[in-house]
């Protein structure tokens, strides 16, 4: 006997999916309140920033720091145009095609990143990691990955790419 209904979670599903909502509600909000708060920046902010000063020549194409942070195309672009005022970034045409602009990190984009970098760990491992041990932190990083990759087959037009743009290249 077949149903055509939905296959409802189970009690344990549902509890584990309650509490991986919760995570992904809370967790970008208590960031941002410790980023806010120790550097005047916003958790996006310092994502885009961080993401930046991970690259060789700490350029990103909008489009692709828009993949990296999860936002839209029309607000990076807007956060790029506030960083700039600021004097953190600076908005360039991409050298190998002109319909795109990159964001380039400038020297004090670099010194926020560094100062805010430390209050921002502690954060993390305090919230994430300090609870986990060796065996945790493995399953963590395992469920994760099994979690990014059917996102990856999920047919959204940013799924696939978001795997580049958690591990850029080196």
């Amino acid at each position: 006997m077949t149903t055509d209904g939905p296959t409802w979670l189970t009690a344990d599903e549902m509890r584990a999916w309650r509490a991986l909502h919760a995570v992904v509600v809370v967790l970008p909000a208590a960031l941002d309140v410790q980023l806010q708060r120790d550097a005047q920046i916003s958790h996006l902010e310092y994502y885009a920033l961080a993401g930046l000063s991970e690259r060789p020549d700490r350029t990103l194409r909008l489009s692709d720091l828009a993949i990296l942070t999860g936002a839209e195309l029309s607000r990076i672009s807007h956060l790029v145009a506030r960083l700039e005022k600021r004097g953190l970034v600076l908005r360039r045409p991409d050298p190998d095609d002109a319909r795109y602009t990159n964001a380039v990190l400038t020297e004090q984009g670099w010194e926020k990143v560094q100062a805010a970098a430390p209050g921002h760990v502690a954060t993390v491992r305090s919230l994430i990691f300090d609870g986990l041990d060796p065996a945790g932190l493995r399953e963590l990083q395992n469920t994760a990955d099994r979690i990014v990759a059917a996102l990856s087959l999920s047919g959204l037009p940013l799924a696939p790419t978001i795997r580049k743009a958690l591990h850029p290249p080196a």
